[in-house]
C-alpha cells in the first residue's frame, strides 16, 4: 500500500502545479455563403452564374430535341430505305450523339471554371476588407459558420461584415 499511497500522492502534486490558461483572444465566425447571397457583389455574381447555366442547359434542350426528333425520323425510315442507307445513317446519328455529350462535358466544365474563377474574384476582394475588420475590431480569427457546431450569438460577426462589404464595394 505505501507504493499506491506514494503514487497517488505525486499524482496530486502534478495535478496542482498544472495552469488553466486563459486565451485573451477574440474568435469569431462568418456564414460566407449568407455574404456571398446576401451582398451586393455576390448577387450579381450569382445572375452572371445562373444566366449562363440557363443558357447552356437551354442550348443544350434545343440540340438534345433535334437529335431526338432525328432519331424518330430514322427509325421512320427504316422499313423505307436500304440496309446500307440506314446504317449511314445510324452511324452519323451516332457521331451526333457523340458530339452532342462531348460538347456537354465541355460545357460543364468550362461553368465550373467560371465559377470557380468568379468565386475566387469575389473572395479577392472581399478578404481585405475582413482583415480590415478583423484589425479594427481586434479580432485574431474568423471561421466559417459551416466549421463551428456551436458558438454564441455575439460571435458571429457575418451581419456586420455583410454591412462593411456593402459599403466598401459599392
Amino acid at each position: 500500500m505505501s507504493c499506491f499511497n506514494k503514487f497517488i500522492i505525486i499524482a496530486f502534486l502534478l495535478l496542482m502545479n498544472c495552469n488553466v490558461s486563459y486565451s485573451n483572444e477574440k474568435i469569431a465566425f462568418i456564414d460566407i455563403d449568407y455574404i456571398i447571397k446576401n451582398s451586393e457583389i455576390g448577387k450579381k455574381m450569382l445572375i452572371n452564374i445562373n444566366d449562363l447555366d440557363n443558357k447552356n442547359v437551354n442550348n443544350l434542350k434545343k440540340k438534345d430535341n433535334m437529335l431526338k426528333n432525328l432519331e424518330t425520323e430514322i427509325r421512320n425510315k427504316k422499313n423505307i430505305i436500304s440496309n446500307e442507307a440506314y446504317n449511314k445513317e445510324v452511324i452519323t446519328f451516332r457521331k451526333k450523339v457523340v458530339e452532342l455529350n462531348g460538347e456537354k462535358n465541355n460545357l460543364v466544365k468550362e461553368f465550373n471554371e467560371y465559377k470557380k474563377k468568379e468565386l475566387q474574384n469575389i473572395f479577392d476582394q472581399i478578404s481585405p476588407i475582413i482583415s480590415d475588420y478583423m484589425d479594427k475590431n481586434s479580432v485574431s480569427i474568423i471561421l466559417d459558420s459551416k466549421n463551428i457546431f456551436i458558438g454564441k450569438v455575439n460571435s458571429d460577426l457575418t451581419k456586420d461584415i455583410l454591412i462593411e462589404i456593402n459599403r466598401e464595394l459599392n
